[in-house]
């Protein structure tokens, strides 16, 4: 019989698991690949454009006329970011004292699905980051007593307001293309939600120019897509997938989107920035542990512990730190969209 829950769980086994465990992908993966760092503080740069400054003519024999570095250097840091969940003292009986091999090994499962599941937790609260990042520019950190935001400097002449779509008199593609003018750099693809896009593809002025008028067609993703390239405009994407959130007083989950329903953005083909992962306390811990091989330790660390107290208690933990960089700020456009 093991001394502990713990030692049913030693922490290279958990390692291992996560290595081998292929979680499904995320969007925000895409736009900003994942990265781990030895830093919790990194450096990035704001105000900084692609849009090449001119050099001057000279005469010969002059000295070469002095450039200025526009970019700046911001420092943030990377946010902790952690979940655990509690074995009841009933399980901690059953594991220590299974009646048979088959009962032992269902309740073990049950212990790596909960790390499964906080896992899931971790990357989820990354991806609301990167979202709220690309739809606003912005990560707002307000919660566990920490209040603060991030701005990542895109320029308030790449955002618009409660633009609405619903009039009969607007006009969805002229104001795409009013946008992809105000930036310097062609967009490669544009993401918006479902709700968005349906409005687009409803809409009169977007179906007269597709089809013509006095038609009751309504056009496909396709179509749409088709006609704006000809438009030199890029096609549309949504993303529409959903976390849950706990309510604070614990009873029952509100249901919430990673990307806002109402956020229509330009930006480019190529990654956004990257999702920065630097180390966390219970790493750093592990670091003189002979039986934990460093090099399995990934971005999210989860592991099993006791503790020894009234009443006796498990833990499942899972714990990260994590923070998106954007590197080009200047080349997206957020415009929100009036849903009603």
């Amino acid at each position: 019989m093991p001394k502990s829950i713990a030692e049913l769980f030693p922490q290279q086994e958990i390692l291992n698991y996560l290595k081998e465990r292929k979680f499904k992908p995320m969007m925000g993966e895409e736009l900003y690949p994942e990265v781990k760092k030895q830093s919790l503080k990194f450096d990035i740069l704001t105000n900084k454009s692609k849009t090449p400054v001119t050099a001057s003519v000279h005469a010969f024999n002059t000295e070469a006329e002095i450039g200025t570095r526009e970019a700046e250097r911001m420092a943030i840091e990377a946010a902790l970011i952690k979940r655990k969940m509690q074995l009841k003292e009933e399980d901690i009986i059953a594991l220590q004292a299974p009646r048979n091999e088959a009962e032992k090994t269902y309740l073990m499962k049950e212990v790596y699905n909960d790390i499964e599941n906080l896992v899931q937790s971790i990357r989820a609260r990354v991806e609301i980051m990167r979202m709220e990042v690309t739809a606003t520019g912005k990560v707002t950190l307000n919660e566990n007593g920490l209040n603060a935001t991030i701005d990542y400097g895109v320029p308030s002449e790449n955002k618009i307001a409660n633009v609405n779509w619903n009039l009969e008199t607007a006009n969805p593609i002229q104001d795409m293309i009013n946008w992809r003018n105000r930036l310097d750099s062609a967009p490669g693809r544009i993401l918006t939600s479902t709700t968005i896009l349906a409005k687009i593809l409803s809409h009169p002025t977007v179906v007269n120019a597709l089809f013509g008028k006095n038609t009751s067609r309504i056009a496909s993703v396709g179509e749409l897509n088709n006609y704006l390239n000809q438009l030199k405009l890029p096609n549309i994407y949504t993303y529409d997938e959903k976390y849950r959130k706990e309510k604070t007083d614990g009873k029952g989950y509100d249901k919430l989107r990673y990307f806002p329903e109402n956020a229509f953005v330009m930006m480019p083909s190529e990654p956004l920035g990257e999702t920065l992962y630097g180390p966390t306390a219970e790493e750093i811990r592990l670091n003189g542990n002979p039986t934990v091989d460093m090099r399995t330790i990934g971005k999210i660390i989860a592991m099993v512990y006791d503790e020894s107290l009234d009443p006796v208690s498990t833990w499942e933990k899972a714990v990260a730190t994590a923070i998106p960089s954007l590197n080009c700020a200047d080349e997206l456009f957020q415009a929100s969209i009036v849903i009603n």
